[in-house]
């Protein structure tokens, strides 16, 4: 699927397109309309990464 065609199946704007396709983040919303696309679900579409930098347990906030 090329794409213009997930775009239009989706219901997608070019700028959300775009995003993806930079690594920029996108709304579950999006997420959602992608995968009733696709007939799949949401892990199937998403890969889940370990932050880059570790969190300081002793912080709040």
């Amino acid at each position: 699927m090329r794409k213009e065609d997930l775009r239009l199946a989706a219901g997608l704007t070019t700028n959300m397109i775009a995003n993806m396709g930079k690594g920029k983040n996108i709304s579950m919303e999006t997420l959602v309309r992608i995968c009733e696309a696709l007939n799949c679900g949401i892990l199937d579409v998403i890969e889940l990464e370990p932050d880059k930098e570790p969190k300081n347990e002793g912080q709040t906030g």
